[in-house]
């Protein structure tokens, strides 16, 4: 019991999240914006606490595993909520009911990702899984009076039963045929016993869970109706921090139990990177609505992150957990500027956003640089992000691989840049008013920017970070 100081940033988080829901019940109604500032204050706390651990390491309780690579992940974690934080407050406002408990879910939505990424044990991290899970269902329908908010969470709630269903059916085959639920334990059983039919069934029901969990193709089929229907911030929040919180799990389940299967599961990761890359990028051309192309453009990025899987090295968990960290400023910033036009316009139809470069010049370059930085075009970071992962294929033997990415990222170009078509070539409507954007969104609009470009123009500090993290990861 010694060292349970290690789980300091997970009891903050927890208190965190409690005390909103106590002020959300005890602050009059009047008052209750402040509540949206005690939380991103809380987030922030929690986030500088989260970094100054980034070298701790031990195993708390047997199994629950507090490394650099679970920390780099909860940093990442409280960035996307902090950011999705700031962007809530006008919007939940508007909504002028519970923001207490909006802010609460947040928090707790936070802490179930931190213990799906630090879980060395397959029942802690079922557990932090369904915390994510439900709080997500309650979230994507927190809009009382918009039907598809509703249709949002209820297919949520159905198609996540179902996959965390999926997801434990595997994890009961796994520990059927290994005879323990640690990770670490597993991996051992694997490479003495070798690779039974049982195993073999388990590690398939186990890819098709998480494969649920990051959007993969053909396990992508709720996220463009979730992802329109779900408050924008929500949206963006579930774009970036439950699918990094999914890569985070993937890969310690997949690495850390199951390397001597890899000759197996490789082949079936490759099938899901193709499908995710081609089809994520095709169906986003047509959309009309941003959030859905953005959902569309969220399960091309799971293709491209999957690559970093199939490379199986210390290169390819550092370029996941590189490409992690700025998809959540460039996919944040996407969002928080769909955030602000819906504020003014309560629309998220890409034809309203015509002219908007006149109405609000902030909102529309950080929607354009957001995009190319998804792209994946210089200067900004989206483009280190991509030649990494890349990198990491390449240097496996998987060139076509790469050479599909590429062209896939070039056919993603085309639709971003039909928003900038949109939003720099296209008129405004006739009795249009500026876009108002809150101060605190402008910051965090800001904020998003400039790291895209600085980790674009100098990426050595992330990504110094993040290998090193992914390092650590392989060591015992």
């Amino acid at each position: 019991m010694t060292n349970l100081y290690l789980l300091t940033v997970e009891i903050l988080t927890a208190a965190l999240g409690l005390g909103l829901l106590a002020l959300g019940l005890l602050v009059p109604k009047s008052d209750r914006r402040g509540i949206g500032y005690v939380a991103a204050a809380g987030l922030a706390g929690l986030m500088v606490a989260a970094f100054s651990m980034r070298d701790a390491s031990g195993v708390v309780l047997g199994g629950y595993v507090i490394d650099p690579f679970g920390t780099y992940f909860k940093v990442l974690f409280l960035a996307a909520a902090l950011l999705t934080a700031v962007c809530s407050f006008d919007y939940v406002e508007k909504m002028g009911f519970n923001q207490g408990e909006y802010y609460a879910l947040l928090v707790l939505a936070t802490l179930g990702m931190m213990v799906l990424a630090s879980s060395g044990e397959l029942i802690s991290l079922y557990l932090g899984l369904e915390l994510m899970t439900i709080t997500f269902c309650i979230l994507a329908a927190y809009h009382l009076n918009d039907a598809k908010s509703a249709e949002a969470g209820i297919k949520y709630v159905l198609l996540g039963a179902m996959s965390s269903a999926i997801l434990l059916y595997g994890l009961s085959l796994v520990y059927g045929a290994s005879g323990s639920t640690v990770i670490k334990q597993i991996g051992q059983a694997v490479a003495a016993g070798g690779a039974s039919p049982s195993l073999l069934l388990g590690t398939i029901f186990l890819l098709a869970g998480f494969a649920f969990k990051v959007t993969a193709v053909p396990f992508h089929m709720w996220s463009p109706d979730v992802y329109e229907g779900a408050p924008t911030p929500v949206t963006g929040f579930l774009s970036v921090a439950s699918k990094a919180a999914g890569f985070a799990a993937l890969v310690r389940v997949f690495f850390g139990a199951l390397p001597d299967l890899h000759n197996f599961w490789v082949q079936l990761f490759i099938a899901l990177a193709v499908l995710t890359m081609v089809l994520g990028n095709l169906v986003a051309i047509p959309q009309t609505n941003i959030k859905r192309l953005l959902a569309y453009s969220s399960v091309s990025q799971a293709g491209y992150l999957l690559l970093g899987v199939v490379s199986f090295s210390v290169l390819g968990i550092g370029a996941i957990m590189y490409y992690a960290m700025l998809y959540v400023f460039g996919n944040m910033g996407a969002f928080m500027a769909a955030t602000a036009f819906y504020n003014t316009e309560g629309s998220d139809e890409i034809k309203d956003y015509a002219g908007l470069a006149r109405r609000s010049p902030l909102v529309a370059a950080v929607m354009l640089f957001s995009l190319l930085s998804l792209a994946g075009i210089p200067p900004m970071a989206g483009f280190v992000g991509k030649f990494y992962l890349f990198m990491s294929i390449i240097s496996r033997g998987y060139i076509w691989l790469a050479i599909l990415g590429i062209l896939m990222s070039m056919v993603s170009v085309y639709y971003y840049l039909l928003v900038a078509k949109a939003m720099y070539l296209g008129n405004p409507p006739e009795g249009s008013r500026p876009v108002r954007v809150a101060p605190g969104l402008q910051v965090a609009m800001v904020v998003s920017l400039l790291v895209l470009f600085i980790l674009g123009i100098y990426p050595t500090p992330l990504t110094d970070y993040a290998m090193n993290s992914a390092v650590s990861f392989f060591m015992p």
